[in-house]
Parts: structure tokens; C-alpha cells; sequence
């Protein structure tokens, strides 16, 4: 196997072509956050992303096998690409393919990659790997038939939802679904919305960061089957109540940035989009909604399954791989420190939010 490492920018047509196919030949590969649209957006905005593209000698030529994108950070230091924001991460490549880890890292000069979204079937970066965690990534099964999801969930929480969209009709408004808007002030109202939400939960906001809100507009309605920015926005009359920016491919729609205006919170209008979502996402195809990992109580009341996904990391067992472990595990004791101590942990939150502003 032959390993080339690349610039997103630098795959040619017959590379997208070729990344795209095996997509569609494996299902756990459909995700959009693993398309060539997602990794050369996020390309383009920071200068680490990398892909690695795996050839093996065949009687025509040279035959791909896959792609591997990544980040290269100090001391070789591997993570996803758009580590951070990246749901669904591993290596896209053709039906029954077997790699070796450490010489996968060797050819792409990497002493170690770190992963916290690795998707399911990712067998070799799993056998090889340390400090494994799994995490449930719920999913709202869809398989064209609207009905059959709907029957599937909790008659209570169903009940519910029915009677507070019943009441936001008669106080604000007829509710109805736009499962895709392009208009660029719906987009800015969404991260405005996103912002204060994040800002007061003292948690860091990514949306505020103008080259991720480049990312977000080079993918809003990407013509592309594989991967496309879709904002759905649920309306009472005129006004929207919930934005939802999602991915999405021929089979999944993956959940991304959801918020909605809290001025109609108890009509809980995020989860009235989410179940309008279901139907219009089942009208066209979509066998699945990947809400993500967590444990929020409204993907609990949504799902109908998991995925399962994990974090860990791979390594070759050099000083430069030691220096990076050790950094990591310094890392995530901070981590534990700030996060058990509220004052801490508003000061530093804070404080990024301030860098990402002056940035």
C-alpha cells in the first residue's frame, strides 16, 4: 500500500469520484461529516488539514483504497479533521479493506491520532487503540416511513409535543416545516440564537469564530449528495421559532447546530422541529437523523436507536508519541480541575470567548 499525503485542495476529480463511491458502497461510511465537501471546507479555513490517500499497484494503474483525513498539529500530533466540530471520524475506504495503524501514521508523519467520534466498523483503529471509551450516539430511524418512527416513540412524550404545537398554532401562529432556507439572515439569526445559548451555559462558542462561520456558508446547500448544509426552520405564522443546521447526505442527516428563540420555550419548539423534520427527512430518503452523542433528555425522548462511537488513540510508540500522551493526560487533568470548580471554569470559558473575539 502506497500512502500520499495531500492537501484537501489538491484532490483531483478522479480522487472525489472515487472517495464518494465508497461511500455509497458502505452504509457506516454515509455520514456527511465523512465527505470530501466537509474535509475540503474545513480545508480551507485551517492551514493543519491534511488527507492521506492510500493506493495499491493494479494492472491499469495505480488503485485507490481510501482516504484518510486528518489534522497535523506539533510534535505529529493526528486528530481528526475539524477536530472539535467532526461527529462522525475514521478512515473512508473501499468494502473489506485492512490497515496497519502504526504504518498508516508512519507514512502521514504522525506520532499520534487522537479520535472522540470514531464511526462504527473502524476495526483496525479499534484493535489498535488505547484508552477506548464508547458513547451512545442516538439516531432517529426513519427508512422512508414517517409512520412507523412515529409509532415507535414514547405515547406520552408524543401526546405532549401534539398539544404544545396546538397552542403555539392558536397564540402565535400556523406551525409549518421549511426544511431548507438559504437565506443568509436565517443563518445569522441561528448563530445569534446559538451564541447567547452557549454564552449562558459558560460554555465556549465556536459560532462566534468568523472562519467556522465561513465553514457553515461554504456548505449551506452544497449540490452535492454527499455532503450539503441544510438549515430547517420551523415557523408559527411569520416567525421563526427553531433553526436546525444539519449535514446531510443521500442516507443520514447529522444534527449539528440546533437553537431556537427562547422567547417560545414552553411550546419547546426544538423538539416540534425535530419531529417535523422527521417527516419531511423520511419524504425524502433519509434513513436516519444522527442527533449526536450526549445525554439530553430531548434525544432520549426522540431516538429510536444507538450508534455506537468512541474515543481514544493510536500511536507508534516513539519519544515524539510519549510527549504527546503525556501532554494529553496533563490535558485532561486540567480539564477535570476547571470543570470541578464553577468559578474556574467560568473564568477560563470567558476568557476564550474573548480570544475568539478579538481573533
Amino acid at each position: 500500500m502506497d500512502v500520499t499525503v495531500l492537501r484537501p485542495e489538491e484532490l483531483t476529480p478522479a480522487d472525489l469520484g472515487s472517495w464518494r463511491a465508497m461511500q455509497r458502497a458502505d452504509p457506516a461510511l454515509a455520514n456527511p461529516f465523512l465527505a470530501p465537501e466537509f474535509t475540503r471546507a474545513v480545508g480551507h479555513q485551517r492551514p493543519a488539514a491534511t488527507v492521506a490517500r492510500l493506493t495499491a499497484p493494479g494492472p491499469e494503474g495505480p488503485r485507490t483504497l481510501g482516504f484518510f483525513p486528518f489534522e497535523r498539529h506539533a510534535l505529529g500530533w493526528g486528530k481528526p479533521i475539524g477536530s472539535g466540530f467532526n461527529d462522525y471520524q475514521g478512515l473512508i475506504h473501499e468494502p473489506g479493506l485492512v490497515w496497519d495503524p502504526a504504518e498508516l501514521l508512519r507514512a502521514c508523519d504522525l506520532a499520534i491520532w487522537e479520535y472522540d467520534h470514531l464511526a462504527p466498523g473502524q476495526t483496525p483503529f479499534e484493535t489498535a487503540g488505547t484508552r477506548r471509551t464508547r458513547a451512545a450516539s442516538p439516531i432517529m430511524e426513519l427508512n422512508g416511513d414517517h409512520g412507523t418512527y412515529l409509532d415507535r416513540l414514547h405515547p406520552k412524550f408524543l401526546k405532549t409535543a401534539r398539544q404544545k404545537e396546538r397552542k403555539l398554532t392558536r397564540e402565535v401562529g400556523p406551525v409549518r416545516l421549511v426544511f431548507h432556507a438559504s437565506e443568509d439572515r436565517l443563518l445569522n439569526t441561528l448563530i445569534r440564537w446559538k451564541s447567547a445559548q452557549l454564552r449562558a451555559k459558560r460554555r465556549r462558542d465556536l459560532l462566534s469564530r468568523q472562519w467556522f462561520q465561513a465553514i457553515l456558508r461554504e456548505l449551506l446547500g452544497v449540490p452535492s449528495e454527499s455532503c450539503s448544509g441544510t438549515l430547517s426552520v420551523l415557523y408559527a405564522g411569520e416567525q421563526p421559532v427553531s433553526i436546525r443546521y444539519e449535514l446531510r447526505s443521500r442516507q443520514v442527516l447529522a444534527g449539528w447546530f440546533p437553537a431556537y428563540d427562547t422567547r417560545f420555550a414552553r411550546y419547546s419548539p426544538g423538539t416540534l422541529l425535530y419531529l417535523k423534520l422527521a417527516e419531511a427527512a423520511a419524504d425524502r430518503g433519509i434513513a436516519h437523523i444522527d442527533l449526536g452523542k450526549g445525554d439530553e433528555t430531548y434525544k432520549d425522548d426522540l431516538k429510536t436507536a444507538d450508534l455506537t462511537v468512541t474515543e481514544g488513540y493510536v500511536d507508534r510508540r516513539t519519544p515524539r508519541a510519549a510527549l504527546c500522551r503525556a501532554q494529553s493526560a496533563s490535558g485532561r487533568t486540567a480539564r477535570a480541575v476547571v470543570r470541578a470548580n464553577p468559578a474556574v471554569h467560568r473564568a477560563v470559558v470567558h476568557a476564550a470567548n474573548a480570544v475568539d473575539r478579538l481573533r
